[in-house]
Formats: structure tokens, sequence, C-alpha cells
């Protein structure tokens, strides 16, 4: 085919573009500011074999994230992709490098830890009558909520399902989940919970976040975890870039030109058209202009609200919209340990964190001979945490991380964690005679002692009412095309999952207009059960034409749209 493609961006989003479009014949370039793929998704530096933190203190290097990785039941781009990238000794590639967890482990400061199964399916039957029975104690006793609270939690749900696709967009997409809940009305420990489990995805707020994303997200997890059209959630056997993103990249690198640390300055539009992209080689300081048939930005969008130019606003009015869009914080401290401290199968909620504290200990699905030494003392365990609330003062500190100096962060975050530890069996593991160092993420950085800290890599916030702000995969401009997590999508959600999509979009929007004969990517809406939800489904959709004709024509125009670009 001949036909040139210029990826900006080499995330998961640009990856995966590149994996699509290289398969179909075309030829792909992809300009990345960093030395090494990945995005936010990377490890960081290797060094003689070894993932290496810049400023971690150790000699011979320890693995480190910008946040752990997860990969709930409900994915479904990622896992397709992951399976076609080959790894030795792997039938299935990549993908046999997921490993399923077992258990989400919540705690409070106050109340006996809770061990939940993530997943229902494959308990023996007299198991599942015994869960069913202890439902309601287990939720009262350990979670402090009452029978009512849980039965409207629940029905809540059930009304998410009964509702037609039109009505999310018409009613969901403008109201909050904490208002949906019931727990802005309830208040209390109840408010807790529901703020707490939120701020657990992609550092969402429940005031903010819409119920058409965080509500159905919710259902979205509950079904996988029963097996309706879901997978057991999984984490990797390793550091991601050493056993998904480099073998990746090796995967592509005969099929695609990559050029590492070029960096984004200009993009130039006239008549309606890409022109050129200007690019600065960083090792060398001189600048070049890219030019191709098609151009996909895989940029984050605060990045790439700063290239848009008048000429592409006029040209496509919803890339003037990306200053709409909402970021935050959510950043990964790794704690490096003497002694392995699994804690729980899975992945912890911190519920009373101020700092909205999640954890997996990675060593129980790594299970690696070396995690590096410290002072010449072997690493037995790590404890990769992610912060998700930068904003809010600590408990210990009483200042909020983005103000904290990292030694500061380090310090507030362990003693959250310990806070949380008390009522379970292992109250000591995280003691200061089992901690040999730690690392605060790269991407946050100090100018100055006296100011607040910067963080290079802000995360995307699903808020209500954004969706409009979101613009589509297929832009206006004739050979532009958007491969990010703010690309309108199925998944809806700032995850890995939503930019492989997004991907996806972009490369079956190339096909259609370059007029090539090539297979469309596959995309895959999230699923709901059918049966009597169905019908519940058509009747609401009919209640929804006969009484806001208007908002039920409008919702359906934007679901038509979803199924092409």
């Amino acid at each position: 085919m001949g036909e040139k493609v210029a990826i900006l961006g080499a995330g998961v989003a640009g990856l995966t573009a590149a994996h699509e479009l290289s398969e179909r014949g075309f030829e792909v370039a992809v300009y990345e500011y960093r030395h090494r793929v990945g995005g936010k998704a990377r490890s960081f530096l290797q060094e003689d074999g070894r993932v290496v933190a810049p400023g971690c203190p150790s000699e011979n290097g320890c693995p480190a994230e910008h946040g752990f990785r997860f990969f709930p039941g409900f994915y479904r781009h990622l896992h397709d992709t992951m399976g076609r990238i080959p790894y030795p000794g792997n039938s299935h590639g990549v993908l046999d490098n997921l490993k399923e967890t077992k258990d989400i482990q919540v705690l409070q400061t106050t109340r006996k830890p809770v061990d939940m199964p993530t997943c229902l399916w494959r308990l023996d039957t007299a198991f599942l009558h015994s869960i069913r029975l202890s439902a309601r104690h287990k939720f009262t006793a350990s979670f402090g909520l009452s029978r009512q609270q849980i039965g409207d939690l629940m029905g809540h749900l059930r009304t998410l399902l009964r509702a037609c696709p039109e009505r999310r967009f018409a009613d969901y997409e403008g109201q909050d989940w904490l208002d949906f809940s019931g727990a802005r009305r309830i208040g209390g420990h109840y408010e807790t919970m529901i703020r707490a489990m939120t701020r657990s995805l992609v550092a969402a707020r429940a005031d903010e976040l819409s119920v058409r994303t965080g509500g159905y997200i919710l259902l979205q997890l509950q079904l996988a975890a029963l097996n309706l059209r879901g997978h057991i959630p999984c984490v990797l056997n390793g550091p991601t870039s050493e056993v998904w993103l480099e073998p990746w990249h090796d995967y592509l690198k005969p099929k695609v030109r990559f050029h590492l640390e070029h960096t984004v300055q200009k993009i130039h539009c006239a008549r309606g058209r890409i022109q050129e992209v200007i690019v600065t080689d960083d090792t060398k300081g001189a600048w070049s202009p890219v030019w191709a048939d098609w151009y996909v930005t895989a940029l984050p969008f605060e990045i790439m609200e700063n290239l848009v130019t008048p000429e592409m606003k006029v040209a496509d009015p919803s890339l003037g919209r990306l200053g709409g869009l909402v970021k935050r914080w959510m950043n990964g401290v790794m704690l490096y340990l003497r002694d392995d401290e699994p804690l729980v199968k899975g992945h912890t909620i911190y519920v009373n964190s101020p700092w909205a504290l999640t954890s997996i200990s990675q060593q129980q699905f790594w299970h690696r001979p070396d995690l590096g030494t410290v002072k010449g003392e072997k690493v037995g365990g790590i404890l990769s945490v992610d912060v998700s609330n930068w904003e809010e003062p600590g408990t210990f500190c009483k200042k909020p991380a983005s103000s904290c100096t990292k030694e500061e962060i380090v310090a507030e975050v362990l003693a959250q964690i310990r806070r949380h530890l008390r009522h379970t069996p292992r109250p000591h593991a995280l003691d200061d005679s089992n901690i040999l160092a730690s690392f605060v993420d790269e991407d946050i950085r100090q100018p100055n002692p006296r100011e607040a800290a910067v963080n290079l890599e802000p995360l995307l916030i699903n808020t209500k009412d954004s969706w409009e702000n979101r613009p589509r995969a297929c832009t206006a401009i004739e050979n532009l095309f958007l491969a990010s997590d703010y690309v309108r999508t199925y998944t809806d959600l700032a995850t890995m999952e939503g930019a492989n999509e997004a991907a996806r979009r972009a490369v079956n929007g190339i096909l259609r207009r370059s007029g090539s004969a090539a297979t469309p990517c596959q995309t895959w809406p999230l699923h709901y059960p059918g049966g009597l939800f169905s019908l519940e489904r058509s009747l609401d959709r009919r209640r929804l034409r006969r009484n806001k004709p208007d908002g039920y024509a409008a919702a359906a125009e934007l679901i038509s749209q979803l199924t092409g670009c």
C-alpha cells in the first residue's frame, strides 16, 4: 500500500495504532519524547537488564513503576492485543504474563479487614450458599453499612441495568454518582464508603463523576465477577516494561520506525488538512518537519490542548473544547521490604486514607528471584502503592501530597497504611525494621523546596457533562485522528483499555478514509445481561422517547456515532 502514517506518542494508544496499522500494510513512524516506549504504563530505566528507578537508593537496581498495573474483568480490547504480542515460552504471547488475583482487601481504621473474592463463579456451590446466607451480616458487621443501605445501593444498580442506553446520555451523563447513590442524602459512614470506593477508580470523585461513567463501570466490575462475559481481574507477573512493553516494542521494530527522544513542537493545519508536524530531536537539538499521508496523535489531552491551533479549531470545533477536561494526579510510591508481606492475593483499598491509597504486594505475582539490593541487603518484597488524592491534607503531616517533599510523601503514606493495618493479623508488617528503601514516581518533581510539586503526567478525570468536551477519534480534519484515553469510546474511562480502544477507532478511520480493503479493528461495547433486563430497557426507551423527545434524539445520535469512528 505504501501510505505513510505518523503516530505522535508511544504509550499504549500509540503502540496499539502502530501495531494495527503495520499489520495492514501501512508505512508507520512513531515519535516519542521519552527514551523508551510505554507512556504512563512504563516501568523506569533499565540498566544491565534490571529496571532502575533514578534516585532509588539501590546499587543493583529495584523494579519501579509509575503505579501498579491492574486489569479489571471487563477489559477486552487490551487482552486481544496482548494475545498477539509474542513472548518466549508463552503460547498466547504477552497475555500469558497476566496472573489472576484472588481477593480485594478493604481495610478501615476502626474495623476488621474484609477480603472479598474477585470472582464468585469459581467458588463451589456450598461456599456460594454460605456467602448468600452471610452477605448481609458481613456487610453490616465489617463495612459498617446497614441492611437498608446495602439494599438501597443494590436498588440503584438495578435501576441502571433497567435503563436504556439513550437514558445514560440524556439523564445520567449530567448527574453525579454521589447524588444518585444516595450518599449525599444519607451521609455518614455510607458516604465515606461511596467516596472511598470511587476514589480508588482512577482518582475519581463521587461528587464529580457522572452516573453514566461511575455507575456503569461499577456494574461492569460486578458483572465480570459473576462471569457474565468477563474474566478474573489480573495483574502482570513482572515489571510492566519487562514483561509487556519492551517485548511489544521488539515485535514492532522490524515493521515500524521508532524515533525516540523526539518532541512534537507544532502542528501545521491549512485547508482542512494537516500539512506537517514539527518535531525536535532532543539528542541533537535539531528540528525537522514530519510529512505523512495520515497523522495519529496519541498524546495526553493536556499536551494536545497546547498543540491545537486556531486553524485546527475552525476545522474541528471539538478540538477547542479540550480545555474543559479535568486532570488530577494518580502516582505511585514503591516500598522495598526486607521480608515480603503479601497482605492479600490482590489489591488493598485503604478506606479512611485521606490520600486515597490502594496497593498491591507485587512479589506474590512476580516471583522474581532478584528484586535488587539496598546497601548490600537483598530486597524480599515490594509494596506498590497508588496515591489518588494529592489535594487533601494528610493525617500526620497535615499537608496535601502535592505540597510535600518526597521524604514527607513516603512518611505519610506509611503512616496512613500502618493505621489501617492495626486490625489485621500482621499489624507490624510495615514497621521501620522491614523498610529497606522507598521510591516516589519520577514524574513528581520539586523545582524548589518552597514550591508545590509538579506532576509531569497527570491523569484525565471523567466528570459529569464531560462527554461534550471529548472529541471523536476521527476528527473533521481529513487526515488527523486521535488515539488517547480522552477520546469517546465504549470504555469511557481513562484507562489502558480506553487508550487501546481509541487507537483501534483511529485505525478504522484511516482505513475508511484511505479506501483500504483491510479488515477493520474490532471494538467491543460494554456487555449487559439480557433477558428481562432487555425488555425493561426497551420499555424505558419508549418512555424516554415519549417524555423527552429532544433528549432522546440527541442521545441516540451520540450512540450512533460510537458505532463508527
